[in-house]
């Protein structure tokens, strides 16, 4: 059985974007980061492969940052970003079990 930690928890945000929608994406994710960030938000990335799909990964504090950010006014700046250019995204969420560098 797995057991369950309050540790960092990384999101990732992906959808294919069509080529001729991509500096719509690349747009919003600025205006994203240009906003107020979500308090527990310790780091984010656009990350895009050869074939057009696309990640947002989002590192968190914990699980209790990420539901306070879903529980606010504002719906998931994620996921917003990819609508705006055209694509349904999927999210999928991990624990972060090891990691090098400072993520917490």
């Amino acid at each position: 059985m797995m057991e369950h930690m309050s540790g960092p928890i990384m999101t990732v945000t992906s959808a294919r974007v069509d080529p001729t929608r991509e500096a719509d994406l690349i747009a919003a994710y600025r205006a994203v980061l240009a906003g107020k960030r979500p308090d527990g938000l310790v780091a984010s990335a656009l990350m895009r492969t050869q074939d057009y799909q696309w990640q947002i990964a989002t590192l968190w504090r914990d699980r209790a940052a990420l539901d306070a950010m879903r529980a606010g006014p504002e719906p998931p700046a994620a996921p917003r970003v990819f609508r705006s250019a055209g694509a349904e995204p999927v999210l999928t969420v991990f624990e972060v079990v090891e990691a090098t560098g400072d993520v917490s």
